[in-house]
């Protein structure tokens, strides 16, 4: 029996006015990459904010519906947002570290929720940065500046600093479109180590990128998602013209 790890039902957003997401039905399983594709402006990175509530910091934003995680509602009242935020995880299109230490960087999450201990703060970065597939990179220079590093590897830090604080959905908004090729393929290689652990919710305009690394994709259009299933059956039979017109780059 599938797992669902997220599940959002007649999800509706509105920006003031603006009817941003259009009742979104989605399932997303636990263990598993959904890519969420589609041409700009049409609500994937919305959605993905709905995720984690970070569209609750913008006036004047509207959430109908429900969204799921484990079951439970995290819209509800008694929902605590700092800690949503540390079940659900985001990376950036664009690395930023903090100005600060490798070490710094990863041990930050840690210690803001209240981990003081030096010895484990020592194993949690360490243990980060090995996830992250970075350890090899920066063991040497972990007391000097993170804005120092590669795009590609300031990006892998950024991965590394989530998982210090044991997130359990990783948000990924285009965590590539800013790198180089090489750095590209080792973010899709740390992708599909990660799914093991993690369950991960990509958002790309590279329809290469979402053919290689996700199981599961889903096609937004306008606020509206047109459709969502295996990515091989998404990408090669599939049931709205649309779909197929966007993959094979008739528009978007």
């Amino acid at each position: 029996m599938t797992q669902y790890k997220v599940s959002v039902k007649n999800l509706n957003m509105y920006y003031s006015d603006f009817h941003a997401l259009k009742n979104v039905n989605l399932e997303v399983e636990a263990n598993q990459v959904t890519a969420l594709i589609g041409p700009s402006g049409c609500g994937k990175s919305t959605f993905l904010r709905v995720l984690n509530r970070m569209n609750d910091l913008i006036e004047g934003v509207r959430v109908e519906g429900t969204v799921l995680l484990d079951g439970q509602d995290i819209y509800r009242p008694e929902e605590d947002v700092v800690s949503l935020r540390k079940k659900i995880g985001m990376v950036f299109q664009r690395p930023n570290p903090f100005p600060m230490s490798v070490y710094d960087n990863i041990a930050y999450g840690p210690r803001i929720h209240g981990l003081k201990d030096k010895r484990k703060l020592d194993e949690i970065v360490e243990k980060s940065l090995q996830a992250a597939v970075i350890w090899d990179e920066v063991k040497d220079r972990l007391h000097k500046s993170a804005i120092g590093l590669s795009g590609g590897q300031q990006q892998r830090i950024c991965i590394a600093r989530l998982l210090a604080v044991e997130p359990e959905v990783l948000l990924m908004d285009e965590p590539t479109s800013a790198l180089d090729p090489l750095a590209t393929m080792k973010i899709e290689e740390l992708i599909q180590a990660l799914k093991k652990e993690y369950t991960i919710i990509i958002v790309t305009h590279n329809m290469q990128q979402a053919a290689r690394v996700s199981g599961i994709t889903a096609f937004f259009l306008t606020g509206d998602l047109l459709e969502y299933g295996k990515t091989e059956t998404i990408f090669t039979k599939p049931s709205d013209k649309r779909t197929e017109d966007y993959i094979t780059g008739r528009f978007g």
